[in-house]
């Protein structure tokens, strides 16, 4: 019989070797590579640091523009499943979480979508955007019941964010999306990773060793930022949110946006002040069907009727209503 003490020395002796499997394979990632000529940087002056530092982050759009093409096609894809109903869901853990979450918030008054149409999941629930939650990244099993909570189908897109790439929650959630249909992409900073490879659309950009050993807050968080802005703002373009580069469908929610949407009819029209204001009170103050009333001339109810048979898309609307005239 195996006393308490064995077991004990037996679970150490386990542990013990986890832990050098995973300090192992973090020592292969370029993300967590040690760089000796930075050993000594907190002896130098703090404007230094900051030159390095800022020098550092100039070589990430360089980096991001090596995976434009694969970046490109993901958001094709992304589009086409939403144009179909879908959502858009990002799933990390710890900082690629929070970066996840914190896209999926500014697309609501951003593009006026609903909530449910692009969602952040990290790993550890809400709580984790401002407190750690040791462990939760670990668990496949966590991000499955998570997509499932959700209601994942094929019309959805899913994107693991994990800037080691080898994070298990961000693999498990493209591991259990993609068995259900939906389309995946794997955004890491490390080549040949794990979850670029379990996704259909994989988008490595490898940023290199941080000033910081291992901190990928830095130039991998800005990375993933890129691709992320990428990603929900193109899609939305696609998607018709936008009139060239208006945000016609901004959600004039505050004073701020209620004085932007009225430029932005202003840009998009040229008509006067008084105009503006007959145009959005008659459509209850939707940006996008108040450029239309005054560009095609026609009353509220056409205006919602013509957006609704374009998907949306205001240019498609207004050529649809000029053509009739």
């Amino acid at each position: 019989m195996t006393s308490p003490a064995d077991a004990s020395s037996d679970r150490q002796a386990n542990s013990t070797s986890d832990f050098r499997d995973v300090r192992d394979e973090l020592e292969t990632l370029t993300t967590e590579a040690f760089r000796p000529e930075l050993a000594r940087i907190d002896q130098l002056p703090t404007l230094e640091i900051a030159k390095i530092m800022n020098g550092e982050d100039t070589t990430v759009p360089t980096a991001v523009a090596a995976q434009l093409p694969r970046i490109a096609a993901a958001i094709d894809a992304i589009a086409d499943r939403m144009a179909r109903g879908g959502r858009l869901v990002y799933a990390g853990a710890g900082t690629a979480g929070r970066l996840g979450v914190l896209d999926a918030s500014e697309c609501p008054p951003t593009f006026n979508t609903d909530p449910s149409e692009v969602v952040g999941l990290i790993a550890g629930g809400p709580s984790a955007t401002v407190n750690s939650i040791e462990g939760a990244e670990d668990s496949k099993e966590l991000a499955a019941e998570d997509l499932a909570a959700l209601g994942i189908t094929a019309d959805d897109a899913v994107v693991g964010v994990s800037a080691s790439g080898r994070t298990p929650y961000a693999i498990g959630a493209v591991e259990h999306a993609r068995a259900l249909g939906a389309l995946t992409i794997g955004l890491s900073c490390n080549a040949d990773s794990a979850l670029a490879a379990a996704a259909e659309h994989g988008i490595e950009v490898v940023v290199g060793p941080e000033l910081l050993t291992g901190s990928t807050r830095l130039k991998a968080g800005t990375a993933q930022k890129l691709v992320l802005n990428l990603l929900s703002t193109i899609t939305m373009i696609r998607l018709g949110k936008t009139y060239g580069n208006l945000m016609v469908d901004v959600r004039a929610s505050n004073d701020k946006l209620r004085a932007r949407s009225r430029r932005i009819v202003a840009l998009a029209t040229g008509a006067p002040d008084d105009q503006i204001e007959a145009a959005l009170s008659a459509v209850d103050g939707e940006t996008k069907n108040a450029i239309l009333v005054l560009l095609a001339d026609v009353d509220a109810a056409t205006a919602a009727r013509l957006l609704t048979e374009a998907n949306g898309h205001l240019r498609a609307a207004l050529q649809a209503a000029l053509a009739s005239d």
